[in-house]
């Protein structure tokens, strides 16, 4: 079309628009395009594409399969007492990581707490979790000796990295106007957490609290092959000994109490919300 008879300059802005869609479209492609390369390194990096891993692959777990049915329940009286140390490992743990996540959560709130101090507990935070529950079950058990209490140390300091990092995040999506007009009041900042932040956060900070709960549960399992007590000794002993029948019946039980926990959790986060 000639300038004649486009004297607006309409195909001149209609390709200025074009042109600038096609740019937004490839800056947006960009960076699924790096995501995309950066997963397909880690897949081939970790060999997951070497057919050769994989030839022995399936008949190994059905021999294992087979080897361990039927479950052998024979030596359940026996395991009342791991069971109960998992579970208070598990609850005890949960809870003293979730008493010293809230105050390192409300400090680490940006929305709370001055600049220097919110950073200062995020970095906190970050130091403490970076450390596997593993890592800390050792220094644990080398402190204390073995048993569930190192258990329950290494996974209530774990746990104060994650839940502080979640309770942080909450509490910075809070509605900000109910506080502000206790605050025009007069009120105290602890008055303004207690009666505006508070009831919002209440229902969010039990739902990732009763997850961690969960995790906890799995995770004390398997912090019993470094001493901590519980199913997970149990586990490991069985299958040092080749005994695979025991430790499918054990793998059961553990199932059965995550189910448990599971149920349990969600009636609890049904009645908090």
């Amino acid at each position: 079309m000639s300038k004649l008879q486009d004297p607006w300059g309409r195909a001149d802005a209609l390709g200025d628009v074009l042109r600038q869609d096609r740019r937004r479209s490839l800056a947006a492609l960009a960076p699924s395009l790096l995501v995309t390369l950066i997963v397909l390194w880690a897949f081939g990096y970790s060999q997951a594409f070497d057919l050769k891993r994989y030839q022995d692959a399936l008949p190994t777990i059905w021999a294992l399969a087979s080897d361990s049915l039927p479950a052998d329940f024979s030596r359940w009286s026996h395991w009342g007492k791991p069971l109960m140390e998992t579970m208070a490992t598990s609850i005890a743990g949960t809870v003293l990581g979730a008493l010293t996540a809230m105050p390192l959560g409300l400090l680490a709130a940006r929305n709370l707490a001055p600049a220097w101090i919110s950073r200062g507990c995020q970095l906190l935070l970050n130091m403490i979790r970076s450390i596997p529950d593993m890592v800390w079950g050792v220094l644990f058990v080398a402190a204390v000796g073995f048993g569930p209490l190192p258990g329950i140390f290494a996974l209530a300091i774990h746990s104060t990295g994650m839940l502080g990092k979640f309770y942080a995040e909450i509490i910075e999506h809070v509605d900000p106007a109910p506080g502000a007009a206790l605050k025009a009041q007069g009120v105290s900042p602890l008055g303004v957490v207690r009666f505006a932040v508070w009831p919002q956060i209440l229902p969010r900070l039990a739902d990732v609290t009763l997850y961690r709960w969960e995790h906890n549960l799995r995770a004390a399992t398997v912090l019993g092959v470094i001493g901590a007590g519980g199913l997970g000794l149990e586990i490991i002993t069985a299958f040092h000994l080749f005994e695979y029948r025991e430790a499918s019946a054990l793998i059961l039980l553990l199932l059965a109490l995550v189910s448990l926990v599971h149920g349990l959790s969600g009636r609890l986060r049904r009645s908090l919300s």
